[in-house]
């Protein structure tokens, strides 16, 4: 394994920007849409609010989990630290502000979704064999330790921290550790 994380600086939300271009571009339902029972709406639904974090690495390099995906339109404002979604047509239950890697869990009810949904949001394939565009093994790190089942049931749940990595050299889990008060 490799040692260490190619992440950058601090993003907006206070968790690194992953140094690497973005995996694919951000998606996101139209207004109104539905997708695996999550819905795109005029504004966040905060009843039950938490986050968690995606990291990714294709062939040991890592990729960007874009800002914008399950936002509709999004509109960004720049901080000092990067581009930061302020507004947008429509917001999924899940979806990210910043390129940071942070899946914002937003829901007008409590349950337990999986990266599964997050990557339906997204329109991207994900399972064993390929993340996004990126084809080859995946291996996943939850928390800091393998995953063995198949990636989409990896349920995000607070302050769940999900490694996925595509192909050889594997990079040893990343890790955050601090919130922010996220």
């Amino acid at each position: 394994m490799l040692a260490g994380s190619a992440a950058a600086a601090n993003g907006p939300e206070g968790p690194p920007l992953e140094a690497g271009p973005a995996l694919a571009p951000a998606a996101s339902p139209s207004l109104g849409q539905t997708v695996d029972g999550i819905t795109c709406e005029r504004s966040e639904q905060v009843l039950f609010h938490i986050h968690a974090r995606l990291t990714i690495y294709v062939n040991g390099k890592s990729r960007q989990v874009p800002y914008g995906i399950g936002i509709s339109e999004p509109g960004t404002q720049p901080t000092p630290y990067g581009r930061f979604v302020v507004r947008g047509a429509c917001f999924s239950w899940l979806h990210t502000h910043a390129a940071d890697g942070i899946i914002h869990i937003e829901s007008p009810t409590q349950r337990t979704y999986t990266l599964g949904d997050f990557f339906d949001i997204w329109k991207q394939p994900l399972r064993a064999t390929q993340v996004g565009p990126a084809k080859g093994r995946v291996t996943a790190y939850v928390n800091g330790k393998t995953w063995s089942g198949n990636p989409r049931s990896i349920p995000l749940k607070a302050h769940t921290q999900i490694q996925l990595d595509v192909g050889r050299p594997l990079v040893a889990p990343v890790s955050i550790p601090s919130w922010y008060g996220l």
